[in-house]
């Protein structure tokens, strides 16, 4: 996993699970630049269709990331 960090990704794939979506996150700058991270986001009110290709901002905290789709 990433350190912690505020990052700009975009979403390569979305994978709807029975209680998460699982997301493949490209990492857009910096050193982890081009690495793909997958995370289990909950919560979340769109499609995993429309997902793909959404730029958002991965945060890791403590361990814990967060991803904010924008819109």
């Amino acid at each position: 996993m990433l350190e912690d960090g505020t990052y700009d990704a975009v979403v390569v794939d979305a994978a709807d699970r029975d209680d998460a979506t699982s997301l493949d996150l490209t990492i857009l700058g910096g050193v982890h630049k081009g690495e793909v991270v997958t995370i289990e986001a909950r919560g979340m009110d769109i499609d995993e269709v429309e997902l793909l290709g959404m730029p958002g901002t991965l945060v890791v905290e403590n361990g814990v990331p967060v991803f904010t789709v924008e819109r």
